[in-house]
């Protein structure tokens, strides 16, 4: 079969199909994407035929690895084809993906955008560069991405209100909803989230530094602060009474802070409510960021699993657990 396309576009339009392959690679096994490899990727004008196809064997075998976890021989094979066709778009998008994956995020920065220089307004590598901020706690950056994607395709505002709830800015989050509800694109569990800001009362900046727990149940009372509760919920951890108590105070109040989902989460488990402590601890893993906090709402995830008898979930959300801590 001759590898090259009859009708060949320009360099942009060749990487733009290449990419969107590499988007769908993880539902597909190495032999089905191997089958439709030569059919899939079009030729590039810059190889030769012989060159081209180990272009397109090394791509698809870094897909596949990346595919079944294994990140190092996946970068290996991006190298390979970037050895054989520098500064291809596609190459430097799965090198940042490999390297986020292998929680390099200096290096994943650096390719996507490399990437980005040759292709500004790539909405899926955009996407992409808001998870890389997101693992660097960058939120400010993150959102000004996120607006940027935004302007490209409306649709992506959902994930834009989370970033504002993620960054404590209630304010843009909430005018934000406003304008989804109006067009009707506002999602149950975003109408649910914006009702309990609306509720809310704003939490005093000061930091109470209190150890003992009538005083701050006395303090959180009047201030209604965060910092509080978190110290009540930590305090309260081997007490389920109180633990489900105030973490559910603290949905109403702080309703995207993941810490009162898992302690609420936890608090069902210790009273063997698993069904219920499940759909809390999915609500609340929307908004988790950190990896540490991810482990813990796996290890909450994978008891109730255990509690309603289905071994097979809490093997694999311990395992998910055990690989973050790792």
């Amino acid at each position: 079969m001759n590898l090259r396309l009859k009708n060949k576009g320009n360099r942009k339009e060749r990487q733009f199909y290449t990419i969107r392959l590499a988007l769908f690679s993880f539902f597909f096994t190495f032999f089905s994407i191997f089958i439709n490899a030569q059919d899939s990727i079009p030729a590039n004008e810059d190889l030769s035929e012989e060159a081209e196809l180990k272009f397109q064997q090394f791509f698809f075998k870094a897909l596949s690895e990346k595919a079944i976890g294994n990140y190092q021989k996946a970068l290996e094979n991006l190298e390979n084809c970037n050895q054989l066709l520098e500064n291809d778009i596609a190459v430097f998008f799965e090198f940042s993906k490999n390297h986020l994956l292998l929680k390099n995020t200096l290096l994943a920065k650096e390719y996507i955008e490399r990437a980005l220089q040759e292709d500004v307004d790539n909405v899926w590598m955009l996407k992409h560069l808001v998870k890389i901020y997101q693992q660097e706690n960058n939120l400010e950056a993150a959102i000004k991405t996120q607006q940027k994607i935004v302007t490209l395709k409306p649709k992506e505002r959902s994930f834009l209100v989370r970033l504002y709830l993620y960054n404590r800015q209630y304010k843009e989050a909430i005018s934000l909803m406003n304008v989804l509800e109006d067009e009707n694109l506002l999602s149950a569990n975003l109408k649910s989230l914006k009702a309990s800001l609306e509720k809310r009362k704003a939490p005093k900046a000061e930091e109470k530094k209190l150890s003992d727990i009538t005083s701050l149940i006395s303090q959180f009372e009047t201030e209604k602060s965060y910092k509080i509760l978190e110290q009540i919920l930590k305090i309260s951890e081997e007490n389920s009474t109180e633990l489900l108590k105030f973490s559910e105070e603290g949905i109403l109040l702080f309703p995207a802070q993941p810490y009162v989902y898992l302690m609420k989460g936890k608090a069902l488990n210790y009273q063997k409510s698993h069904k219920e402590a499940l759909s809390v601890l999915e609500n609340g893993f929307d908004f988790v960021i950190e990896d540490k906090m991810e482990a813990n709402f796996y290890i909450e995830m994978a008891k109730a699993y255990k509690g309603l008898g289905n071994l097979i979930e809490e093997n694999k959300y311990q395992q998910k657990a055990d690989k973050l801590k790792s």
